[in-house]
């Protein structure tokens, strides 16, 4: 039984780029509150950060970029390079990390908890949850996401996966394994099967009816995959198909709302929440959707679930002609730019969610920043 009273929590691992956030994103669709440890880290070491000031006595000023805050990429290829100093990063982090993660389950609203962290066994998470989750791939795979997904060199990516404990170690704690090597719907299979076998609640609700021509939105699920696709194609008209696989990829890393009329799609909301962060990069409305009811539906189901994760902000990306409606006000959206958002984690979401050719929407969401008193 894990140690905060009402929560099953689920801790995940595995080594680097194995696939952990695209199962965690899975346990989220499936009900979890989710919890990230790395990003929990970077928020940590930001300026301004508890991790901060530690992090730069033990590495130097040289890691600092020229806006003052750490560059992970050159403090990561440091501490990989050099085992001692990993280890001191280490006894910096976990404690911070340990204090978060105690801060954020009591205050999730879900009764089930995803906590990923590829040092889940060292730092002593393990001990505090109800199962361990390891997801597994080969090393091939690992190299190849290390380079096509991460930008490393074939030789950087070795070095990191040399780096960290041997595999096998994590997969003999396990009470779950999760193979992620072949497809992400072969991935979705095992972790619906796992979470079937745990007898983990439901968040699915009874819907209730709707009358002939009115509205109704609902969550989409990777079971939906071929009519987000056939929808997004029909809309946008794009020069290759969206296919099943592409969809299915895309529930590895965020989440869809979908309206509906009549039976039939008429708008989609792709949206994610990380690092505290709500992020929408995908809003497609059918012309003949009512414009500012659909666009206050989708917003209303995004804010409810953001508020489910604990989110600070909003940054949505939208289309030029579709940010002009007057729903975005209405909701308290304003037009921005990423410099202007005057806090990092979130102008670092904007940049890292950033679609070219669109309108930056963004609105806070809760007075309070939920890892301040850390």
């Amino acid at each position: 039984m894990s140690r905060w009273p009402g929560k099953y929590v689920i801790g995940l691992t595995g080594n680097i780029a194995t696939g952990k956030s695209v199962v965690r994103k899975m346990l989220e669709h499936l009900g979890a509150f989710g919890i990230d440890a790395d990003e929990v880290a970077h928020r940590a070491m930001s300026r301004g950060g508890p991790a901060y000031e530690g992090v730069i006595r033990l590495f130097g000023e040289w890691i600092l970029d020229s806006g003052g805050e750490i560059n992970r990429k050159a403090l990561g290829r440091l501490a990989f390079a050099d085992a001692k100093l990993l280890d001191q990063l280490e006894d910096i982090m976990h404690p911070l990390v340990i204090q978060a993660v105690d801060l954020l389950i009591p205050r999730a609203h879900s009764p089930v908890i995803v906590l990923e962290a590829i040092k889940l066994f060292e730092s002593g998470l393990a001990d505090s949850c109800d199962t361990v989750w390891v997801v597994d791939c080969t090393p091939d795979i690992q190299i190849d996401r290390l380079v096509r997904k991460r930008g490393l060199s074939e030789p950087t990516a070795r070095q990191r996966i040399a780096a960290q404990p041997a595999q096998k170690e994590k997969l003999a704690r396990a009470k779950v394994v999760i193979h992620s090597s072949k497809s992400f719907e072969d991935t979705w299979d095992q972790v619906q099967a796992a979470w079937a076998a745990g007898s983990q609640p439901s968040e699915a609700l009874p819907e209730a009816p709707v009358a002939r021509g009115e509205l109704a939105i609902r969550r989409g699920r990777p079971n939906d995959a071929d009519l987000i696709a056939a929808f997004l194609n029909k809309m946008r008209k794009p020069a290759t198909p969206l296919t099943r696989a592409d969809i299915m990829a895309a529930f590895g890393q965020k989440a869809y709302f979908l309206l509906e009329q009549d039976g039939n799609m008429v708008g989609a909301i792709g949206w994610q929440v990380d690092n505290l962060v709500t992020r929408a990069d995908e809003i497609v409305l059918a012309p003949d959707a009512p414009l500012d009811q659909s666009l206050r539906m989708l917003i209303t189901a995004m804010e409810t679930a953001s508020a489910d994760l604990q989110s600070e902000a909003a940054v949505i990306y939208s289309d030029p002609a579709l940010a002009k409606a007057g729903a975005w006000k209405a909701a308290g959206y304003a037009a921005s730019k990423i410099s202007d958002l005057g806090v990092k984690a979130w102008e670092e979401a904007a940049q890292e969610s950033e679609v070219p050719g669109t309108a930056l929407l963004f609105k806070r969401l809760r007075a309070d920043r939920v890892l301040r008193p850390i």
